[in-house]
């Protein structure tokens, strides 16, 4: 399951803008992918630390650097040095634990999403933060792990679909926030195949594996709500064009996102009421299982009590007593205590209570 918040334990006491990694310890080396494009040329470098400050694509060039694998820190502050990055910015970067957000810094907008992704198992989902700095020229992306969610956006770029080659870096910025918020709907369709069964479940045959399995749905959508709200705040503030770095026409397309965004909202909202109805309802179907159950057991005891007065009166040890030497009074006495339980079973019967 993974965590909802992040230790900040190793900043206690450190100055504002140091450079600390919260996250995960991470033993593979980074990948830095320097990709230089115009609506004729597209040029790709990959390496695994930077000697020197990448070159500038000419305008109307567009310059991408991608690092995968943010736990290096000398990486961001070269960065930081090649692209006069606020020490704040940095240090944002190294902490995953950010809330969505995008801060205006004049000649750079800083952006921090969440990407969320199916695991390895069925049963669980992967979290990553992702932070973007659109530039003039360019556009650096920082990503937790070494996965590689941008591919489809460097085949478009390969290929020269769509107009992402005869654009600037803002598009660039849309086509990544647009593809990050793409991953949510594939979590959620997958989160929504599972739900249904679960409430099968639920409904039919309610055990405390059903019971666990909705509890890490909640968990899940409170993960999901948490990073969807403010990252429609987010696409909102770059939709209204507060800074000069996006242009008219790329607005329109952030609109877009923000539609998706709110579409998202919503569907984690409904799975969120339909958790919690499942929940109900699986607290009355154990309810009415035990009052099932309870009902059984509280008939039998009921045919059984006159029954155990039978035997216990005839197993009073009483020398005088007529029935003890008659012949046939043991038998007797057993059909009797049938005669009375069949009795006793019509009368449930006509009651409705079996």
């Amino acid at each position: 399951m993974p965590r909802l918040l992040r230790r900040r334990s190793k900043k206690v006491g450190l100055p504002p803008g140091s450079l600390v990694y919260t996250g995960e310890k991470v033993f593979a080396p980074a990948k830095i992918t320097v990709i230089d494009y115009d609506d004729k040329k597209y040029a790709e470098r990959e390496a695994a630390s930077f000697d020197e400050c990448p070159v500038f694509s000419p305008e109307p060039g567009v310059t991408w650097i991608n690092v995968s694998g943010i736990h290096q820190v000398a990486n961001l502050e070269k960065l930081g040095e090649c692209f006069h990055l606020h020490p704040l910015v940095l240090e944002d970067i190294l902490n995953i634990d950010q809330r969505p957000k995008v801060e205006d810094y004049d000649d750079y907008l800083y952006i921090v999403l969440k990407t969320i992704r199916p695991g390895e198992r069925l049963d669980e989902i992967t979290v990553e933060q992702i932070s973007l700095i659109l530039g003039r020229n360019y556009v650096l992306s920082f990503q937790e792990g070494n996965t590689d969610i941008f591919a489809p956006i460097r085949d478009r770029l390969v290929a020269e679909k769509g107009r992402i080659r005869k654009s600037g870096p803002d598009y660039l910025a849309y086509t990544l926030i647009d593809l990050i918020v793409d991953h949510y709907f594939v979590v959620l369709e997958t989160c929504a195949e599972q739900i249904e069964t679960v409430e099968d479940g639920v409904v039919s045959h309610p055990t405390p594996t059903t019971l666990k399995d909705v509890h890490r749905f909640k968990t899940d959508m409170i993960l999901l709500r948490k990073s969807l709200w403010p990252l429609r705040e987010v696409i909102a503030r770059m939709e209204r064009r507060e800074s000069p770095l996006i242009e008219d026409a790329t607005s329109v397309y952030f609109k877009d996102v923000y539609d998706h965004t709110i579409v998202a909202i919503e569907t984690v909202e409904t799975y969120r009421d339909i958790l919690s109805g499942m929940l109900d309802i699986y607290l009355s179907s154990v309810s009415n299982r035990l009052n099932e159950v309870m009902k059984v057991l509280t008939i039998i005891a009921t045919i059984f009590m006159p029954l155990t007065f039978i035997v216990g009166l005839y197993g009073m040890n009483f020398k005088y007593m007529p029935e003890l030497e008659w012949h046939y009074g043991y038998y007797m006495v057993l059909g009797f205590m049938a005669v009375v339980a069949l009795i006793m079973l019509a009368v449930f019967k006509k009651q409705k209570w079996l």
